[in-house]
């Protein structure tokens, strides 16, 4: 599995990893493609794509707040046909590797709170990857599904951070990608 990482706005990338987004978010929160490309014009994205050969099996979309030298996973899909065989903890495992060569301390996510199969089984992916799992419950007010957060540490000096913690810097996140359509 090869990977390529872009900070900037990439046509044919996004042309590879459209349909694995779509696919997997389309119906389920996926950020509207201007919100994405505004994301890159601030800064603050870079995707990722998975390639076997010249076939994207993998996409993430990732979100940087540098000053706080957190990394958030806002997407990551595996082509379903390519599920179960390891290549999403691989691809964590790229995203790792790449945010401690950056200096970054800590990857952060947002998963449904909502006690259902689907979400518990992704859940324990993230665990499985090393992510701790935070008790706050935060609501949305703009979207009606409650999330929790997962945190992954990267360096062993940093201090215990709560769920609210971690929201403030996602709301930071939320704001700065949707900074020039409110």
């Amino acid at each position: 599995m090869n990977f390529i990482t872009v900070d900037s706005w990439d046509d044919q990338l996004w042309q590879d990893a459209s349909p694995l987004y779509m696919e997997a978010f389309g119906d389920k929160g996926a950020k509207p493609l201007k919100v994405i490309k505004n994301m890159f014009a601030q800064g603050i994205a870079e995707l990722h794509v998975a390639y076997r050969e010249s076939t994207a099996i993998g996409m993430a979309l990732t979100g940087k707040l540098a000053r706080e030298r957190i990394v958030i996973i806002d997407y990551l899909a595996i082509a379903p046909k390519e599920q179960s065989h390891g290549l999403g903890k691989s691809f964590v495992d790229y995203l790792k590797q790449k945010a401690k060569d950056e200096g970054y301390g800590r990857i952060i996510i947002e998963a449904e709170a909502e006690e259902t199969a689907d979400n518990s089984r992704r859940i324990h992916f993230w665990q499985s990857c090393g992510f701790h799992l935070t008790e706050y419950v935060h609501h949305y007010i703009w979207v009606p599904e409650p999330y929790l957060a997962m945190h992954l540490p990267l360096r062993a000096d940093l201090k215990k951070i709560t769920g609210e913690e971690l929201f403030v810097y996602f709301n930071l996140f939320h704001q700065l990608s949707f900074r020039r359509f409110s």
